[in-house]
Parts: C-alpha cells; sequence; structure tokens
C-alpha cells in the first residue's frame, strides 16, 4: 500500500510539474505577442501622430505620403490592439499539451502568412510610386512610397516575430523530449522526470 501510494504522490507531482512547464510555455509565447503589439501599435501611434502634423505642414508627394501613413496605420492601429488583448485573454485559458502546440503552429504560421502579405505591399507600393511618376500624379507617388515604408516595416516586424517564435517553439521539442513512455509488462505510462 505504502508503494502504491508513493507512486501516486510520484505520479501526481510529475503531473502538475508538466501542467506548470505547460503553463509558462503557454504564457512565454502569449508574452512575445503581447510586447509585439506593443511595438506595433507604438510604430503605429508614432506614424499616425508624425503623418497628421506632415499633412498639414507639407505640400505635394510627401502630404500624400503623410496621409498614408495615417490611413495605414489606423488599421496598424486596430490590429495591435486586437492581437494584444487576444493574447491578454489567451494567457488566462489552461490549454492542453496537444492544442499548445498547434497554438505555437498557428501563430508562426500566421506571421510567415503576413510575410509574403508585406512583400506583396511592397510591390503594390513600387507599382503605385512608378504609376505615378507615369500619370505625374503626387498622390500616387506619395501613396506608393508610403505603402513602400509600411510593408518593409511590417515585413522586418513579421520576420523578426516569426525568428523569435520559431526559435521559442523549439524549447517545446526540448519540454517533449522529457517525456518518456514506460511500460512494465502490465501498464503503460507516461512519465516526467522532476
Amino acid at each position: 500500500m505504502k508503494k502504491l501510494l508513493l507512486l501516486l504522490l510520484i505520479l501526481i507531482s510529475a503531473e502538475v510539474k508538466a501542467q506548470d512547464s505547460l503553463s509558462n510555455f503557454n504564457q512565454k509565447r502569449n508574452h512575445i505577442n503581447t510586447t509585439g503589439m506593443k511595438v506595433l501599435g507604438g510604430w503605429a501611434i508614432a506614424n499616425i501622430a508624425v503623418g497628421s502634423i506632415g499633412f498639414y505642414r507639407t505640400k505635394g508627394v510627401t502630404k500624400y505620403f503623410n496621409q498614408m501613413n495615417i490611413f495605414w496605420n489606423v488599421v496598424n492601429l486596430g490590429f495591435a490592439a486586437t492581437g494584444f488583448y487576444g493574447a491578454k485573454e489567451a494567457s488566462d485559458k489552461p490549454l492542453t499539451l496537444a492544442q499548445s502546440i498547434r497554438e505555437q503552429h498557428k501563430i508562426e504560421q500566421i506571421l510567415l502568412f503576413n510575410a509574403g502579405l508585406d512583400v506583396a505591399y511592397v510591390i503594390g507600393g513600387l507599382y503605385l510610386g512608378e504609376r505615378g511618376i507615369n500619370k505625374n500624379s503626387d498622390r500616387l507617388r506619395g501613396y506608393g512610397n508610403s505603402v513602400i515604408l509600411q510593408g518593409a516595416f511590417l515585413l522586418l516586424f513579421d520576420g523578426t516575430m516569426f525568428a523569435i517564435q520559431n526559435h521559442y517553439g523549439k524549447t517545446a521539442d526540448r519540454f517533449l523530449n522529457k517525456v518518456q513512455i514506460g511500460f512494465n509488462g502490465k501498464q503503460i505510462g507516461l512519465l516526467y522526470p522532476l
């Protein structure tokens, strides 16, 4: 009976430690996301402020450059706020190991998809700029320059976030490598070293 109680205590202790490690893993992923959303939000607020001042103080291509920076970053600010509160809310939800791994892969896939969109933004900005030159349009040239800048920033942002999340996601491998399957001829179980 004492051996059974000791084994039960060890298994419960291992499960608590594994759950604590899993909880820490999820909290760290969400912390990375909230930090990223703060950076994106800061970029958006700075662009809105500088763009607003520049829009009223400049003319021509620069005026339209500032105008598009305002438009673009109102949207960025909405994404940053939504992402920040979503990550904060996710911090309170306990996840299973499978759910945790899915969430990690999901954020990495989203960041890669966004990086592809960012490349498209830069190409679109180049197109607008070229079209503005051909049509002698300050607005198209200014908008094009802004879209190039914003797309390049987002490419850097999403690329950096992907690199950080991907590197961090590999810690799940280290966690999973500690889990062992035990079999004593009659029973099978998972073991996590203390």
